[in-house]
Protein backbone atom coordinates (compact mmCIF):
# COMPACT_ATOMS: atom_id res chain seq x y z
CA UNK A 1 0.00 0.00 0.00
CA UNK A 2 1.87 3.13 -1.15
CA UNK A 3 -1.30 6.22 -0.83
CA UNK A 4 -2.85 4.86 2.41
CA UNK A 5 -2.33 7.17 5.40
CA UNK A 6 0.57 4.56 6.66
CA UNK A 7 2.45 4.85 3.77
CA UNK A 8 6.06 5.98 4.39
CA UNK A 9 6.84 9.85 3.59
CA UNK A 10 9.37 9.16 1.31
CA UNK A 11 7.29 6.86 -0.67
CA UNK A 12 4.41 9.51 -1.11
CA UNK A 13 6.75 11.76 -2.34
CA UNK A 14 8.33 10.21 -5.24
CA UNK A 15 5.03 8.72 -6.05
CA UNK A 16 3.49 12.62 -6.41
CA UNK A 17 6.93 13.26 -8.12
CA UNK A 18 6.48 10.80 -10.96
CA UNK A 19 2.97 12.06 -11.96
CA UNK A 20 3.52 15.25 -11.05
CA UNK A 21 2.50 17.12 -14.99
CA UNK A 22 4.68 19.13 -16.34
CA UNK A 23 3.07 22.64 -16.83
CA UNK A 24 3.22 26.06 -16.09
CA UNK A 25 4.05 26.82 -12.38
CA UNK A 26 2.40 30.19 -10.73
CA UNK A 27 3.62 33.57 -11.56
CA UNK A 28 4.97 33.83 -7.65
CA UNK A 29 7.54 31.16 -8.88
CA UNK A 30 8.52 32.73 -11.48
CA UNK A 31 9.74 36.06 -9.14
CA UNK A 32 13.29 33.67 -7.65
CA UNK A 33 14.14 33.40 -11.76
CA UNK A 34 13.50 36.96 -11.65
CA UNK A 35 15.48 37.92 -8.84
CA UNK A 36 18.26 35.77 -9.92
CA UNK A 37 18.68 37.48 -13.53
CA UNK A 38 18.44 40.99 -11.63
CA UNK A 39 21.59 39.70 -9.87
CA UNK A 40 23.23 38.56 -12.63
CA UNK A 41 22.66 41.51 -14.46
CA UNK A 42 23.83 43.65 -11.75
CA UNK A 43 26.59 41.49 -10.72
CA UNK A 44 28.24 41.76 -15.29
CA UNK A 45 27.84 45.54 -14.48
CA UNK A 46 30.17 46.07 -11.36
CA UNK A 47 32.68 43.06 -12.20
CA UNK A 48 33.13 43.75 -15.86
CA UNK A 49 32.27 46.93 -16.29
CA UNK A 50 30.44 48.76 -18.44
CA UNK A 51 33.82 50.62 -19.63
CA UNK A 52 35.52 47.63 -21.19
CA UNK A 53 36.90 48.55 -24.75
CA UNK A 54 35.86 46.35 -27.95
CA UNK A 55 37.49 43.34 -28.15
CA UNK A 56 38.49 41.73 -31.66
CA UNK A 57 35.81 39.72 -32.32
CA UNK A 58 33.15 42.10 -31.22
CA UNK A 59 35.11 44.61 -33.67
CA UNK A 60 33.86 42.19 -36.28
CA UNK A 61 30.44 41.68 -35.22
CA UNK A 62 29.56 45.00 -34.26
CA UNK A 63 30.98 46.63 -36.75
CA UNK A 64 28.71 45.26 -39.61
CA UNK A 65 26.05 46.94 -38.14
CA UNK A 66 27.18 50.21 -37.30
CA UNK A 67 28.18 53.81 -39.09
CA UNK A 68 30.75 55.10 -37.30
CA UNK A 69 33.38 52.42 -38.31
CA UNK A 70 33.93 50.48 -41.92
CA UNK A 71 32.87 47.40 -41.08
CA UNK A 72 36.12 44.58 -40.81
CA UNK A 73 36.59 41.03 -43.10
CA UNK A 74 34.00 38.51 -41.78
CA UNK A 75 35.44 35.45 -41.50
CA UNK A 76 33.53 31.95 -42.87
CA UNK A 77 33.20 30.60 -39.43
CA UNK A 78 30.78 33.56 -38.00
CA UNK A 79 27.69 34.23 -38.47
CA UNK A 80 25.23 37.18 -38.34
CA UNK A 81 23.44 36.52 -35.23
CA UNK A 82 25.65 38.68 -33.08
CA UNK A 83 25.71 41.50 -35.61
CA UNK A 84 21.24 41.49 -35.36
CA UNK A 85 21.74 41.18 -31.77
CA UNK A 86 23.74 44.87 -31.12
CA UNK A 87 21.86 46.59 -34.07
CA UNK A 88 18.92 47.92 -32.53
CA UNK A 89 22.33 49.95 -30.21
CA UNK A 90 25.30 49.40 -32.35
CA UNK A 91 23.40 50.27 -35.49
CA UNK A 92 22.83 54.47 -34.01
CA UNK A 93 25.27 55.25 -31.62
CA UNK A 94 28.63 54.48 -31.11
CA UNK A 95 28.59 54.37 -27.32
CA UNK A 96 30.72 50.87 -25.65
CA UNK A 97 28.67 51.58 -22.03
CA UNK A 98 25.59 51.43 -23.70
CA UNK A 99 26.46 48.95 -25.86
CA UNK A 100 27.93 46.89 -22.86
CA UNK A 101 24.61 47.89 -20.35
CA UNK A 102 22.01 46.72 -23.18
CA UNK A 103 23.73 43.40 -23.45
CA UNK A 104 23.85 42.69 -19.42
CA UNK A 105 20.35 43.67 -19.72
CA UNK A 106 19.38 41.51 -22.13
CA UNK A 107 21.36 38.57 -21.14
CA UNK A 108 19.30 38.98 -17.79
CA UNK A 109 16.49 38.57 -19.73
CA UNK A 110 17.41 35.52 -21.63
CA UNK A 111 18.46 33.86 -18.41
CA UNK A 112 15.31 34.39 -17.15
CA UNK A 113 13.49 33.37 -20.20
CA UNK A 114 15.10 30.17 -20.52
CA UNK A 115 14.96 28.94 -17.05
CA UNK A 116 11.37 29.64 -16.63
CA UNK A 117 10.76 27.10 -19.45
CA UNK A 118 12.14 24.79 -17.37
CA UNK A 119 9.38 24.91 -14.45
CA UNK A 120 7.14 21.84 -14.10
CA UNK A 121 10.17 19.84 -14.89
CA UNK A 122 12.07 20.83 -11.98
CA UNK A 123 11.29 22.51 -8.54
CA UNK A 124 12.05 25.80 -8.62
CA UNK A 125 14.54 25.76 -6.07
CA UNK A 126 16.48 23.47 -8.44
CA UNK A 127 16.53 25.63 -11.53
CA UNK A 128 17.79 28.82 -9.22
CA UNK A 129 20.65 26.97 -8.18
CA UNK A 130 21.32 26.01 -11.72
CA UNK A 131 21.18 29.35 -12.99
CA UNK A 132 23.11 30.90 -10.57
CA UNK A 133 25.74 28.02 -11.18
CA UNK A 134 25.84 28.89 -14.88
CA UNK A 135 25.45 32.96 -13.98
CA UNK A 136 28.32 32.89 -11.34
CA UNK A 137 31.06 31.00 -14.04
CA UNK A 138 33.44 33.60 -14.89
CA UNK A 139 33.19 32.75 -18.62
CA UNK A 140 29.25 33.78 -17.89
CA UNK A 141 30.12 36.87 -16.68
CA UNK A 142 32.61 37.92 -18.46
CA UNK A 143 30.69 37.28 -21.99
CA UNK A 144 27.44 38.12 -20.61
CA UNK A 145 27.47 41.87 -21.52
CA UNK A 146 30.19 41.35 -24.73
CA UNK A 147 28.83 40.66 -28.25
CA UNK A 148 29.74 36.91 -28.93
CA UNK A 149 28.06 34.14 -29.66
CA UNK A 150 28.70 31.42 -27.64
CA UNK A 151 26.05 32.59 -24.26
CA UNK A 152 23.06 32.80 -26.74
CA UNK A 153 23.85 29.23 -28.18
CA UNK A 154 23.58 28.60 -24.40
CA UNK A 155 20.22 30.71 -23.64
CA UNK A 156 18.76 28.68 -27.04
CA UNK A 157 20.15 25.33 -25.83
CA UNK A 158 18.27 25.70 -22.58
CA UNK A 159 14.91 27.29 -24.06
CA UNK A 160 14.89 24.55 -26.70
CA UNK A 161 15.62 21.31 -24.96
CA UNK A 162 13.34 22.54 -22.07
CA UNK A 163 10.44 23.00 -23.92
CA UNK A 164 11.31 19.91 -25.85
CA UNK A 165 10.68 17.84 -22.79
CA UNK A 166 7.40 19.95 -21.95
CA UNK A 167 6.01 19.35 -24.77
CA UNK A 168 6.78 15.53 -24.89
CA UNK A 169 4.87 15.62 -21.58
CA UNK A 170 2.09 17.91 -23.13
CA UNK A 171 1.88 17.43 -26.61
CA UNK A 172 -1.25 19.64 -26.67
CA UNK A 173 0.89 22.94 -26.32
CA UNK A 174 1.58 25.13 -29.39
CA UNK A 175 3.59 27.24 -27.51
CA UNK A 176 5.95 24.78 -26.21
CA UNK A 177 6.57 23.95 -29.83
CA UNK A 178 7.47 27.50 -31.24
CA UNK A 179 9.82 27.97 -27.71
CA UNK A 180 11.67 25.03 -29.52
CA UNK A 181 11.59 26.61 -32.87
CA UNK A 182 12.86 30.21 -31.27
CA UNK A 183 15.84 28.49 -29.23
CA UNK A 184 16.84 26.55 -32.27
CA UNK A 185 16.98 29.85 -34.16
CA UNK A 186 18.60 31.66 -31.87
CA UNK A 187 21.38 28.79 -31.31
CA UNK A 188 21.38 28.65 -35.51
CA UNK A 189 21.71 32.23 -35.80
CA UNK A 190 24.51 32.97 -33.39
CA UNK A 191 26.42 29.21 -34.72
CA UNK A 192 24.85 27.29 -37.19
CA UNK A 193 27.08 24.16 -36.14
CA UNK A 194 26.74 24.66 -32.82
CA UNK A 195 23.08 24.40 -33.13
CA UNK A 196 23.39 21.24 -34.54
CA UNK A 197 25.47 19.72 -32.57
CA UNK A 198 23.34 20.54 -29.36
CA UNK A 199 20.28 19.33 -31.09
CA UNK A 200 21.38 15.90 -32.62
CA UNK A 201 19.86 14.01 -29.08
CA UNK A 202 17.01 16.41 -29.80
CA UNK A 203 16.40 14.80 -33.51
CA UNK A 204 16.99 11.22 -32.54
CA UNK A 205 14.26 11.14 -30.00
CA UNK A 206 11.92 13.13 -32.10
CA UNK A 207 12.41 10.50 -35.48
CA UNK A 208 12.49 7.56 -32.81
CA UNK A 209 9.36 8.31 -30.74
CA UNK A 210 7.99 9.27 -34.06
CA UNK A 211 6.92 13.11 -32.69
CA UNK A 212 6.57 14.45 -36.08
CA UNK A 213 5.81 18.11 -35.01
CA UNK A 214 8.31 18.38 -32.38
CA UNK A 215 10.62 17.19 -35.51
CA UNK A 216 9.49 19.96 -37.53
CA UNK A 217 9.91 22.55 -34.58
CA UNK A 218 13.68 21.28 -33.93
CA UNK A 219 14.26 21.30 -38.14
CA UNK A 220 12.41 24.16 -38.75
CA UNK A 221 14.45 26.11 -36.21
CA UNK A 222 17.25 25.40 -37.19
CA UNK A 223 16.29 25.89 -40.66
CA UNK A 224 15.39 29.33 -39.97
CA UNK A 225 18.35 30.30 -38.16
CA UNK A 226 21.00 28.80 -40.44
CA UNK A 227 19.41 29.46 -44.32
CA UNK A 228 20.71 33.22 -44.04
CA UNK A 229 24.19 31.52 -42.93
CA UNK A 230 24.08 28.91 -45.71
CA UNK A 231 22.64 31.80 -48.75
CA UNK A 232 25.75 33.87 -47.86
CA UNK A 233 27.83 30.70 -48.53
CA UNK A 234 26.97 30.90 -51.95
CA UNK A 235 26.78 34.48 -52.15
CA UNK A 236 30.07 35.24 -50.99
CA UNK A 237 32.28 31.67 -50.66
CA UNK A 238 31.26 29.89 -53.58
CA UNK A 239 29.24 27.27 -51.99
CA UNK A 240 28.45 25.66 -48.42
CA UNK A 241 31.00 23.26 -49.04
CA UNK A 242 33.81 25.88 -49.91
CA UNK A 243 32.42 27.91 -46.85
CA UNK A 244 32.84 24.74 -44.72
CA UNK A 245 35.98 24.11 -45.62
CA UNK A 246 37.56 27.30 -45.77
CA UNK A 247 35.96 27.54 -41.72
CA UNK A 248 38.13 24.50 -40.69
CA UNK A 249 41.02 25.93 -42.57
CA UNK A 250 40.80 29.04 -40.51
CA UNK A 251 39.87 27.18 -37.25
CA UNK A 252 43.31 25.08 -37.77
CA UNK A 253 41.96 22.05 -39.60
CA UNK A 254 39.13 20.11 -38.14
CA UNK A 255 39.76 16.69 -36.96
CA UNK A 256 40.85 14.53 -34.53
CA UNK A 257 43.04 16.70 -31.80
CA UNK A 258 42.74 16.45 -27.72
CA UNK A 259 41.77 19.46 -26.44
CA UNK A 260 40.77 18.68 -22.84
CA UNK A 261 43.62 20.23 -21.77
CA UNK A 262 44.06 22.95 -23.74
CA UNK A 263 40.41 23.98 -22.28
CA UNK A 264 41.79 23.44 -18.52
CA UNK A 265 44.58 25.87 -19.22
CA UNK A 266 42.30 28.53 -20.97
CA UNK A 267 40.44 28.36 -17.47
CA UNK A 268 42.68 30.69 -15.61
CA UNK A 269 41.45 33.43 -17.64
CA UNK A 270 42.27 33.43 -21.24
CA UNK A 271 40.19 34.01 -23.75
CA UNK A 272 41.69 32.37 -26.12
CA UNK A 273 43.93 29.73 -26.44
CA UNK A 274 45.77 29.34 -29.61
CA UNK A 275 48.79 28.05 -29.36
CA UNK A 276 47.73 26.17 -25.53
CA UNK A 277 51.07 26.60 -24.22
CA UNK A 278 52.05 27.09 -21.01
CA UNK A 279 51.07 25.78 -17.58
CA UNK A 280 48.35 24.81 -16.00
CA UNK A 281 45.97 26.48 -13.70
CA UNK A 282 46.01 26.52 -10.32
CA UNK A 283 44.28 23.58 -9.08
CA UNK A 284 41.82 25.34 -6.98
CA UNK A 285 40.79 27.32 -10.11
CA UNK A 286 40.39 23.88 -12.19
CA UNK A 287 38.50 21.59 -9.64
CA UNK A 288 34.97 22.39 -10.27
CA UNK A 289 35.70 21.50 -14.01
CA UNK A 290 36.31 17.97 -12.51
CA UNK A 291 33.56 17.96 -10.26
CA UNK A 292 30.82 19.02 -12.69
CA UNK A 293 30.24 15.77 -14.01
CA UNK A 294 30.29 13.92 -10.90
CA UNK A 295 27.87 15.82 -9.91
CA UNK A 296 25.85 15.40 -13.54
CA UNK A 297 26.22 11.89 -13.36
CA UNK A 298 25.17 11.80 -9.50
CA UNK A 299 22.21 14.02 -11.00
CA UNK A 300 21.15 11.21 -13.25
CA UNK A 301 21.01 9.11 -10.91
CA UNK A 302 18.98 10.92 -8.30
CA UNK A 303 16.62 10.94 -11.73
CA UNK A 304 16.32 7.58 -12.61
CA UNK A 305 15.46 7.14 -8.91
CA UNK A 306 12.88 9.29 -8.78
CA UNK A 307 11.46 7.83 -12.01
CA UNK A 308 12.18 11.20 -13.91
CA UNK A 309 15.56 10.46 -15.58
CA UNK A 310 14.00 11.51 -19.16
CA UNK A 311 14.15 14.82 -17.90
CA UNK A 312 17.90 14.41 -16.63
CA UNK A 313 19.01 11.97 -19.55
CA UNK A 314 18.36 14.55 -22.45
CA UNK A 315 19.82 18.01 -21.09
CA UNK A 316 22.89 15.64 -20.48
CA UNK A 317 23.13 14.10 -23.58
CA UNK A 318 22.75 17.55 -25.61
CA UNK A 319 25.85 18.79 -23.45
CA UNK A 320 27.33 15.89 -24.10
CA UNK A 321 26.78 16.46 -28.08
CA UNK A 322 27.47 20.50 -27.64
CA UNK A 323 30.96 19.95 -25.95
CA UNK A 324 32.26 16.86 -28.17
CA UNK A 325 33.73 19.09 -31.15
CA UNK A 326 35.49 21.45 -28.61
CA UNK A 327 37.23 18.99 -26.85
CA UNK A 328 37.71 16.33 -29.42
CA UNK A 329 38.24 17.98 -33.23
CA UNK A 330 39.52 21.42 -32.72
CA UNK A 331 43.55 22.02 -32.25
CA UNK A 332 43.33 24.80 -29.61
CA UNK A 333 40.63 26.29 -27.01
CA UNK A 334 38.41 29.02 -25.43
CA UNK A 335 36.41 29.03 -22.52
CA UNK A 336 33.49 30.76 -24.13
CA UNK A 337 32.98 27.16 -26.06
CA UNK A 338 31.74 25.26 -23.83
CA UNK A 339 28.93 28.06 -22.83
CA UNK A 340 25.82 25.63 -23.88
CA UNK A 341 27.74 22.47 -22.43
CA UNK A 342 27.39 24.64 -18.73
CA UNK A 343 24.68 25.81 -19.12
CA UNK A 344 22.51 21.87 -19.91
CA UNK A 345 25.09 20.61 -17.15
CA UNK A 346 23.41 23.28 -14.75
CA UNK A 347 20.63 21.49 -14.51
CA UNK A 348 21.36 17.95 -13.32
CA UNK A 349 24.19 19.51 -11.02
CA UNK A 350 21.57 21.66 -9.35
CA UNK A 351 19.53 18.26 -8.73
CA UNK A 352 22.27 16.74 -7.17
CA UNK A 353 23.12 19.12 -5.09
CA UNK A 354 19.94 19.87 -3.56
CA UNK A 355 20.15 15.90 -3.29
CA UNK A 356 22.91 15.54 -1.19
CA UNK A 357 21.46 18.44 0.98
CA UNK A 358 18.31 17.22 1.79
CA UNK A 359 18.03 13.28 1.19
CA UNK A 360 20.62 12.32 4.07
CA UNK A 361 19.45 12.49 7.51
CA UNK A 362 20.80 12.74 11.05
CA UNK A 363 25.23 13.50 10.88
CA UNK A 364 25.39 12.89 7.54
CA UNK A 365 22.82 15.38 6.30
CA UNK A 366 24.98 18.37 8.51
CA UNK A 367 28.14 16.92 7.31
CA UNK A 368 26.98 17.76 3.58
CA UNK A 369 25.61 20.38 4.04
CA UNK A 370 28.59 21.78 5.54
CA UNK A 371 30.84 20.76 2.62
CA UNK A 372 28.09 21.62 0.14
CA UNK A 373 28.67 25.50 1.43
CA UNK A 374 32.31 25.70 1.81
CA UNK A 375 32.66 24.41 -1.88
CA UNK A 376 30.19 26.52 -3.30
CA UNK A 377 31.80 29.85 -1.43
CA UNK A 378 34.98 28.51 -2.42
CA UNK A 379 33.57 27.71 -6.18
CA UNK A 380 31.87 31.29 -6.12
CA UNK A 381 35.47 33.38 -4.71
CA UNK A 382 37.32 31.97 -7.50
CA UNK A 383 35.24 32.52 -9.82
CA UNK A 384 34.79 36.17 -8.97
CA UNK A 385 38.43 36.74 -8.87
CA UNK A 386 39.04 35.02 -12.48
CA UNK A 387 36.38 37.04 -13.80
CA UNK A 388 38.07 40.33 -12.42
CA UNK A 389 41.26 39.32 -13.18
CA UNK A 390 40.30 38.62 -16.95
CA UNK A 391 38.22 42.09 -16.99
CA UNK A 392 41.41 43.76 -15.99
CA UNK A 393 43.59 42.42 -18.25
CA UNK A 394 41.10 42.14 -21.02
CA UNK A 395 40.69 46.32 -20.34
CA UNK A 396 44.46 46.40 -20.69
CA UNK A 397 45.38 45.27 -23.91
CA UNK A 398 42.19 47.43 -25.21
CA UNK A 399 43.25 50.61 -23.96
CA UNK A 400 46.88 49.86 -25.77
CA UNK A 401 44.84 49.79 -29.05
CA UNK A 402 43.00 53.15 -27.80
CA UNK A 403 46.51 54.89 -27.26
CA UNK A 404 48.42 53.29 -30.39
CA UNK A 405 44.87 55.00 -32.36
CA UNK A 406 45.73 58.05 -30.56
CA UNK A 407 49.03 57.70 -32.07
CA UNK A 408 48.42 57.41 -35.40
CA UNK A 409 46.05 60.25 -35.20
CA UNK A 410 48.92 62.32 -34.50
CA UNK A 411 51.04 60.80 -37.37
CA UNK A 412 48.14 61.85 -39.52
CA UNK A 413 46.54 58.60 -40.01
CA UNK A 414 42.84 59.73 -39.72
CA UNK A 415 39.10 58.56 -41.03
CA UNK A 416 39.31 57.57 -44.18
CA UNK A 417 42.14 55.92 -43.77
CA UNK A 418 43.58 51.90 -43.61
CA UNK A 419 44.99 50.33 -41.24
CA UNK A 420 47.10 47.06 -42.61
CA UNK A 421 49.52 44.69 -41.03
CA UNK A 422 49.79 43.20 -37.14
CA UNK A 423 46.11 43.35 -35.07
CA UNK A 424 44.94 45.61 -38.27
CA UNK A 425 41.53 44.62 -37.17
CA UNK A 426 41.08 45.86 -33.50
CA UNK A 427 43.49 48.93 -34.46
CA UNK A 428 41.48 50.49 -37.36
CA UNK A 429 38.86 49.93 -35.26
CA UNK A 430 40.19 52.09 -32.68
CA UNK A 431 41.55 54.24 -35.35
CA UNK A 432 38.32 54.71 -37.51
CA UNK A 433 39.85 53.20 -40.24
CA UNK A 434 39.21 50.31 -42.73
CA UNK A 435 41.54 47.41 -42.37
CA UNK A 436 43.00 45.17 -44.21
CA UNK A 437 45.27 42.06 -44.86
CA UNK A 438 46.99 40.78 -48.54
CA UNK A 439 47.49 36.69 -46.12
CA UNK A 440 46.39 34.67 -43.47
CA UNK A 441 42.91 33.98 -41.95
CA UNK A 442 41.70 37.86 -42.62
CA UNK A 443 42.79 38.10 -46.46
CA UNK A 444 40.83 40.75 -47.81
CA UNK A 445 43.30 42.60 -49.93
CA UNK A 446 46.37 42.72 -52.68
CA UNK A 447 49.43 44.79 -52.09
CA UNK A 448 48.43 46.98 -55.26
CA UNK A 449 44.86 47.79 -53.76
CA UNK A 450 46.65 48.94 -50.84
CA UNK A 451 49.35 50.75 -52.85
CA UNK A 452 46.18 52.49 -54.58
CA UNK A 453 44.46 53.28 -51.53
CA UNK A 454 47.48 54.74 -50.43
CA UNK A 455 47.30 57.46 -53.19
CA UNK A 456 43.78 58.26 -51.74
CA UNK A 457 44.20 57.84 -47.75
CA UNK A 458 46.16 58.02 -45.17
CA UNK A 459 48.05 54.29 -45.13
CA UNK A 460 49.83 52.60 -42.06
CA UNK A 461 51.04 49.58 -41.63
CA UNK A 462 51.63 47.81 -37.78
CA UNK A 463 54.30 45.47 -37.29
CA UNK A 464 55.89 44.39 -33.55
CA UNK A 465 59.22 45.77 -32.61
CA UNK A 466 62.05 45.23 -35.12
CA UNK A 467 59.82 42.55 -37.47
CA UNK A 468 59.60 42.74 -40.85
CA UNK A 469 57.33 44.65 -42.68
CA UNK A 470 54.88 43.31 -46.18
CA UNK A 471 56.92 44.27 -48.97
CA UNK A 472 54.62 47.51 -49.87
CA UNK A 473 55.53 49.03 -46.81
CA UNK A 474 59.47 48.42 -46.82
CA UNK A 475 60.29 51.69 -48.33
CA UNK A 476 57.87 54.22 -45.90
CA UNK A 477 58.90 56.08 -43.04
CA UNK A 478 58.94 54.03 -39.70
CA UNK A 479 57.74 55.08 -36.24
CA UNK A 480 57.15 54.20 -33.01
CA UNK A 481 53.61 53.93 -31.10
CA UNK A 482 53.32 52.08 -27.71
CA UNK A 483 54.52 48.43 -28.65
CA UNK A 484 54.55 48.72 -32.65
CA UNK A 485 56.77 50.00 -35.56
CA UNK A 486 53.97 52.17 -37.37
CA UNK A 487 55.03 52.91 -41.22
CA UNK A 488 53.29 55.40 -42.48
CA UNK A 489 52.91 55.99 -46.34
CA UNK A 490 54.09 59.02 -48.04
CA UNK A 491 51.30 61.56 -48.59
CA UNK A 492 49.75 61.89 -51.89
CA UNK A 493 50.97 64.04 -54.62
CA UNK A 494 48.22 67.03 -54.36
CA UNK A 495 49.24 67.86 -58.03
CA UNK A 496 47.90 64.05 -58.74
CA UNK A 497 44.73 63.86 -59.79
Amino acid sequence: MTHGAGAPPTVTRRSEERSRPAGPKTARDAWPLAVLAAVFTLTQLVVIRPTLGMGWDEIVYTSQVTTHHPAAFFSAPRSRGVSLLVAPVASWSDSTVLLRIYLALLSGLGLYLALRVWRGLFPTRVLVVAGAFFASLWVTLFYGPQAMPNYWVAVGALAAVGAFLRHREDPSSTGLLWTVVAGATLMALMRPTDAVWVTIPLLVLAAVWWRPRLLAAVVGGLLAGGVPWVIEAYASYGGLSERLAEASRIQGGLGLHMAVDDQLRSLGGRALCRPCTGEMPHPVITLWWFVLPVLAVLGLVVAVRAGRALRTAVPLACAATAALPYLFTIGYAAPRFLQPAYALLAIPVADALWHLVTAPRGRWRTVLRTVAAVGLAGHLAVQLTVAVHTANRSAASRADWARTAEGLHRLGVTPPCLITGHESIPIGYYTGCSSGATAGNNENMTAEEIRRTAERVPVAEITRVGSRPNGYARSWPVHRVEDYDVRVAPAPDPRRE
